[in-house]
């Protein structure tokens, strides 16, 4: 048995799965904590956030994250992804930083806008 705590909303479900009875979720109060559950021991994803460097004085860095998870045990193959990376202003909202992360079809995106 495997205990988890759910972390799709702010209730935290102490969830038990029983790898030994098809991993099966018991605990939680909504169909939202079975699938969770199921997905942690069997397959567990991540969103990824950093930061990348710019070329602006005024904001060296520029935070980006994943659009969507990726194997939790690529987390961090995908940031070393961002180590020579420099983005150059402006930089817009959502820009793609890295695409198709492993084959994955996620993709590493700005999340904030630098103009200078």
């Amino acid at each position: 048995m495997i205990d988890l705590i759910c972390i799709t909303c702010p209730r935290g479900c102490h969830l038990q799965v029983d790898e030994n009875n098809n991993y099966e979720v018991t605990g939680n109060a909504c169909p939202r904590g079975k699938v969770y559950g199921y997905n942690e021991v069997t397959n567990p994803q991540r969103v990824v956030t950093s930061t990348v460097r710019t070329n602006s004085k005024a904001e060296p860095r520029c935070p980006v994250k994943t659009n969507g998870t990726i194997p939790k045990g690529k987390m961090f193959d995908a940031m070393k992804l961002l180590d020579d990376i420099v983005l150059e202003v402006p930089i817009e909202l959502g820009d793609i930083v890295v695409s198709n992360i492993f084959e994955t079809g996620i993709d590493f995106v700005t999340c904030k806008k630098i103009d200078e």
